[in-house]
């Protein structure tokens, strides 16, 4: 490779890097109140919580939804179930099964000026979960940041 081909390659590296960091930044600035984003592999028991590990407890009056493999495609089969149906004071844990990268973020679309408000996840690797407590009742849109398309929402009464 040249030396002009390996600038270039490294210029293009140094902005996906840039791009990822400011983006993780973005997203973990709107976070919601009732949500805690956490990078270690530990649930805390808060309303919101990202953990690195699908072994995430549950109770009995927990929900678990699936990002399901290729979601970047599936729009609003990306999230199973879809629509997701709980009581207030019920949590809902999102387990990401696929292999690219998602966020769990509550609004609809980059253009919500409530986007991330009532929760987000930021960035969820493959097998991290996101669990999100919902108090009130009410529809609670979602999307990926990454990937707009991906669409849900949770039931709540």
């Amino acid at each position: 490779m040249s030396t002009k081909h390996q600038v270039a390659a490294f210029s293009i590296l140094i902005g996906l890097v840039l791009a990822v960091t400011l983006s993780t930044i973005a997203v973990e600035s709107v976070s919601a109140q009732n949500s805690t984003y956490q990078q270690q592999s530990s649930n805390t028991g808060s309303n919101g919580t990202n953990t690195a590990s699908g072994n995430s407890s549950s109770t009995a009056a927990g929900t678990k939804v699936s990002i399901a493999e290729e979601a970047s495609e599936m729009g609003d089969q990306a999230y199973d179930p879809n629509p997701v149906k709980v009581k207030a004071g019920n949590t809902v844990t999102w387990t990401n099964d696929d292999s690219q990268i998602h966020t769990v973020t509550s609004g609809t679309g980059s253009d919500d000026p409530n986007m991330g408000k009532d929760f987000d996840s930021s960035m969820l690797s493959q097998n991290q979960t996101f669990s999100h407590k919902f108090t009130t009742t009410g529809e609670f849109p979602y999307f990926c940041q990454l990937h707009p398309t991906m669409v849900g929402k949770v039931v709540v009464s």
